[in-house]
């Protein structure tokens, strides 16, 4: 038996199988490769001419094959093509598809001669083909071996028998770039150029502990708390002292306490230390002059150090791209020239400008990816947030400052320049810093697009929603300075088979359990409508779940007050922070906000079934005296009558007059954000308690949220939740809210409903109708499909968080409009307003 043999194979890669019909690869692919990553030519043949051996559909069949092969690949995905590839003009249709998506070819060849190919054949009865296209197959291969690497083959592996492939397993090998495990804390500083005075004093604000040699020259730094410093490039040229900076950032490398990616001045380096032509100018001179002052020995580690080091990387579990000059998404964790080329130099249009510069495509202004890209390159005279990418070049070299960003953090720190030591070929306070802080643009949230969220990965918003969302924000919506947030829309939970219940705690218990949930809590639901609060230094807002003023401004700034006064006496202020409160919470009564609607379809349907239903009553009594046959009309004329009063005393329950704010009140049930954090993720139990704080702070004003904790997996637990809802119900209650006990839930790896709401039995008349208890009613009503309610309030909530994060991390203005637009776009989708 043959040693076991591994292939490497990158993780991200085109594995291409060559050998002639007959040699194994199907086999050996079912093996070693996962079930879906295979695109087979036999199955392809098949799709789309029904006989996986019909010659004369090859054409179609490779058409679709290129097509397969390029979708998994535009998506990230390992893929394997399973066809016999013997000929050069095959592969180069698949090395292209390779470098189109920039991932890595790979060539699995099975050389297992052409007499067993062929004696296998025989023993397959829809292979009757003969020997000859074996035999051509063995030749055609033969004459490919020797050139598969020149053919653009980052890896060749050759298996010569049918043991050397039964001993073959297939070895993944993260790409060079993948640092996704390494999780930090980093910090990541920005062109350095020789700037080693600089670059000292700012690890020492960063806290590192720098060593020296017996020369006193700095070889090496240390955080204490185990931080990692990141280079973004360009270490050399322009400044004072490159070599210095080299071996302080070699040492620190070597010793694990940095990491860095190259620049376009260390490839330049690299490229003349190599013996290249290059144009010796822009500080390299001086960087080589300073090296020919050293040994060949720390010449030659210079130059392996420097090309040893990998174009872009990928941290934090691929929530941070650092590249020197920035990296668009489709290249994150790709391997080519282009994608290499790009993070070094950045995406130029070939042009120069009057100071014979290289004019680059602004490609941060369009980036939409959920990594943070971090990087250099081009000096800008203030560091700036821009679409989740930041630029670090601060122009230390120009006499400038120095900067690093502490990840996660998401902090900014910089020590400014000793000097001018270079003069910059482009007037520095030139340098274009991106659109301004409050900036938006139509093309920000027109057309069919994606959002990036932490939570939930891409959310799609298309191209109608988005300009029924437009409509709304710009004729109706505060500034969206003013509106950080949307608040999500709850799903409710799935029908009961009870007989005479439509919604009931039993199946939202059961959900959260299936979910993986053991611990939820019950939320009294108060007959309001949803309002954000937000307690801000220059006023704030009260506002709607479409982004509409609540009060007029006077009032508005009368509740704001009022609410603030609390938060400050509660002692919430000195806890949690005074300035940028965010609160969801509801506003009632109900008619404060909801007075036409009211009016006009709740009160005029109670009204007329309050005249008309009696008096249809006492006239079939009548009849029924008199002996006629009436008795089934009259009995479910009573029973609508009931029914209808049952409606008109519900919605009576949420109305009382107010005046100004007598009478308004505020019942907040989770705290956003608050003193510049997020909260949201916060437990629902310690969100309750900020509530009763401010209860106690304005009881005349806030409305105490009554609560219960339910324990899924245990059935009394469950059974005390369905009295207290049914408690909640009887006296007047809207019913309550289920929601995980923890702020942001995840179960199994996936992001769970916020909550679902269970509406009390009389409740629902408001929402179904006065008779939707009747049972051929509810058997119907039962049938409500529940699954687009709740895939929109799990997008909707992902948009949320990701809006509050944006916010509290006090990104462009736009980057938090983006999700806020899109939960109000989302909102314009057809769906059962009754849900």
């Amino acid at each position: 038996m043959s040693a076991r043999t591994e292939l490497a194979i990158p993780e991200l890669s085109l594995v291409v199988l060559v050998g002639a019909s007959g040699s194994g690869k199907t086999t050996f692919a079912r093996r070693a490769f996962g079930p879906f990553e295979t695109v087979s030519s036999d199955v392809c043949r098949a799709l789309v001419s029904g006989d996986e051996n019909d010659q004369s559909a090859s054409a179609d069949a490779f058409d679709l094959l290129h097509h397969l092969v390029g979708l998994r690949l535009r998506r990230g995905l390992l893929t394997v093509v399973d066809a016999t590839n013997v000929t050069r003009a095959a592969r180069a249709d698949l090395v292209r598809l390779a470098r189109e998506h920039d991932v890595l070819p790979v060539a699995i060849v099975l050389d297992v001669g052409a007499d067993i190919a062929i004696e296998r054949n025989r023993g397959r009865p829809e292979r009757d083909f003969g020997e000859g296209p074996v035999r051509r197959h063995d030749r055609q291969l033969r004459k490919s071996l020797r050139g598969l690497s020149r053919e653009g083959f980052r890896g060749v592996h050759v298996l010569r028998s049918p043991e050397e492939v039964d001993a073959a397993v297939v070895a993944r090998e993260p790409l060079r770039s993948d640092f996704r495990d390494r999780t930090g804390p980093f910090d990541i500083v920005g062109d350095v150029h020789g700037c080693l005075e600089e670059l000292v004093e700012l690890l020492g604000v960063l806290g590192y502990a720098v060593s020296r040699d017996e020369h006193g020259a700095p070889v090496d730094a240390e955080h204490p708390d185990g931080r990692v410093l990141v280079f973004v490039g360009d270490l050399v040229d322009r400044g004072p002292d490159s070599v210095g900076v080299l071996r302080l950032a070699m040492g620190m490398a070597e010793a694990g306490h940095a990491m860095a990616v190259p620049g376009n001045h260390e490839a330049k380096l690299v490229r003349a230390l190599d013996g290249a032509k290059v144009t010796v100018s822009h500080g390299l001179e001086v960087t080589l002059a300073e090296l020919g002052r050293e040994s060949e020995g720390f010449r030659r580690r210079v130059r392996d150090w420097c090309d040893g080091l990998v174009a872009h990387r990928v941290l934090d579990r691929g929530r941070l791209v650092v590249a020197h000059a920035g990296l668009k998404e489709a290249y994150h964790g790709r391997a080519s020239g282009r994608v290499r080329a790009f993070a070094l130099y950045g995406d130029t249009t070939g042009e120069t400008d009057e100071f014979g510069l290289p004019v680059r495509y602004p490609w941060a202004e369009d980036y939409r990816g959920r990594a943070a890209v971090v990087y250099g390159h081009t000096p800008t005279p203030r560091l700036e947030w821009i679409n989740n990418t930041l630029c670090l070049d601060t122009g230390a070299v120009f006499g400038g400052q120095l900067s690093a960003l502490r990840w996660p953090e998401r902090e900014t720190v910089q020590v400014s320049a000793r000097a001018v030591h270079h003069e910059p070929a482009r007037p520095f306070a030139t340098e274009a810093t991106g659109r301004g802080e409050d900036e938006l643009r139509l093309t920000d949230v027109t057309g069919r697009r994606h959002v990036e969220t932490e939570q939930l990965g891409r959310v799609l918003v298309t191209e109608e929603s988005a300009a029924g969302a437009l409509e709304v924000m710009s004729r109706f919506a505060l500034h969206p300075r003013q509106v950080p947030y949307l608040p999500p829309t709850m799903a409710p939970v799935g029908s009961s088979r009870r007989p005479g219940f439509l919604e009931h705690p039993d199946e939202a218990f059961a959900q959260y359990a299936a979910w993986g949930v053991e611990e939820v809590v019950c939320q009294e639901k108060h007959m309001g409508s949803r309002a954000v609060v937000h307690l801000a230094p220059d006023g704030g807002a009260v506002y709607t779940r479409t982004g509409r003023a609540f009060f007029e401004p006077h009032l508005q700034q009368e509740l704001l007050s009022r609410l603030g006064a609390a938060w400050v006496a509660s002692g919430l202020a000195a806890d949690l922070g005074g300035d940028d409160v965010l609160l969801d919470a509801e506003l009632l009564p109900w008619s404060a906000k909801a007075e036409g609607l009211v009016r006009e379809q709740y009160a005029a349907v109670g009204a007329a079934a309050r005249l008309a239903l009696p008096a249809a009553v006492d006239t079939l009594a009548t009849a029924a005296g008199r002996g006629l046959d009436v008795g089934e009309l009259l009995t479910r004329t009573r029973e609508r009558a009931a029914n209808a009063g049952a409606f008109d005393a519900a919605w009576q329950r949420y109305v009382w007059p107010t005046e100004g704010l007598d009478g308004v009140q505020l019942a907040p049930f989770q705290v956003l954000a608050a003193g510049g954090q997020v909260r949201a993720g916060e437990d629902h139990l310690w969100h309750l308690g900020v509530a009763d704080r401010l209860v106690e702070a304005d009881p005349g004003l806030v409305r105490p949220t009554r609560r219960l904790v339910v324990d899924t997996a245990s059935p009394d637990s469950c059974a005390a939740g369905v009295r207290w809802w049914e408690e909640l119900a009887a006296s007047g209650g809207e019913g309550m809210v289920v929601k995980p006990a923890q702020g942001v839930a995840r179960a199994r790896g996936k992001l769970v409903q916020p909550g679902l709401k269970v509406r009390g039995r009389d409740y629902l008349r408001l929402v179904y109708g006065p008779d939707y208890t009747l049972p051929e009613h509810l058997e119907r009503l039962r049938e409500r499909h529940l699954g687009h309610k709740r895939a929109l309030a799990l997008r909707e909530h992902a948009l949320g968080l990701e809006s509050l994060a944006r916010w509290a991390r006090e990104e462009p203005l736009w980057r938090v409009h983006e999700a806020v637009f899109a939960i109000l776009a989302l909102e314009s989708e057809p769906v059962d307003p009754r849900l």
